[in-house]
């Protein structure tokens, strides 16, 4: 399925800024069932500063805001082939050990909401790979039956325990708690940041999140805990980390007095080969 993606984000700021940088984590991975036909990135009142790839393989880019500058644009557009892997990404790769996908974050911690969670369910323990993947779906399930999907009820600092005791959240909520139970079980598992295309509208308000556990035999699955399924390839992979910190799409910091008002306007539609 070859995807187009215009993703634009757009920064007011309450008073003319300082000096203010942003981290980007805005480029597509090249990896199993993904490759990167095209990409790039526009700013307005903004400029780049350098590129590196990060600890995950993300693509990280930084950005320095025009000083005086009012508001800011980041437009990325780019188009992606993606093949179903039945969302099998395979081997580990990356700067960091398998194990550290085991250690809990201050995001994932499980607490007496996600350990009561967990006594609904097998324990994961057991060595066998259909058990394992077994455990999974059924903990993906019991998530969605725990936290209502609802968007404006939890923000990025949100904890998995928190998210379960109000019981309403977005993906990257029903992602921390499956990060946080998976690990708990000794599963490794890693938060991923991407797009989806959507097949009832082409633009949305925010790019999606899912996980990936890693299974002997198989290496990284996904798992899409809001929509209850396997990635398919109307996803797109952007970046990965132990949590939304680390694979998060804009992060940054600013110097001086200004507050800012943060808008994202996500399209993401397939291409008709001709």
């Amino acid at each position: 399925m070859r995807l187009a993606i215009r993703h634009t984000t757009h920064y007011t700021f309450s008073e003319p800024v300082v000096h203010a940088l942003q981290r980007l984590r805005l480029t597509p991975k090249e990896t199993q069932g993904q490759s990167i036909l095209d990409w790039q990135m526009d700013y307005e009142n903004a400029y780049a500063e350098l590129e590196h790839e990060d600890q995950h393989f993300n693509t990280v880019s930084l950005i320095s805001v025009e000083p005086g500058s009012r508001e800011v644009t980041v437009t990325c557009r780019g188009t992606v082939e993606t093949r179903d892997s039945a969302g099998v990404i395979g081997r580990h790769s990356g700067h960091l050990p398998l194990w550290s996908f085991l250690g809990q974050t201050k995001l994932t911690k499980p607490g007496v909401k996600l350990r009561a969670l967990m006594r609904e369910l097998s324990d994961g323990s057991d060595e066998n790979q259909q058990s394992k993947l077994d455990f999974l779906h059924a903990l993906s399930a019991k998530i969605r039956e725990h936290v209502a999907y609802r968007t404006g009820t939890t923000a990025v600092n949100t904890t998995a325990e928190e998210a379960l005791d109000a019981g309403e959240g977005v993906c990257q909520d029903h992602t921390h708690i499956f990060l946080g139970a998976a690990r708990a079980a000794d599963i490794p598992a890693r938060y991923v940041s991407g797009y989806l295309m959507m097949n009832d509208r082409i633009d949305q308000e925010a790019t999606h999140a899912w996980a990936e556990a890693h299974i002997d035999g198989l290496g990284w699955v996904g798992f899409d805990i809001s929509n209850g399924i396997s990635p398919d390839p109307r996803y797109i992979r952007v970046a990965t980390g132990r949590d939304y910190r680390e694979a998060a799409p804009v992060t940054g910091i600013s110097f001086g007095s200004a507050e800012h008002v943060l808008t994202v306007n996500v399209a993401v539609e397939q291409q008709h080969q001709q």
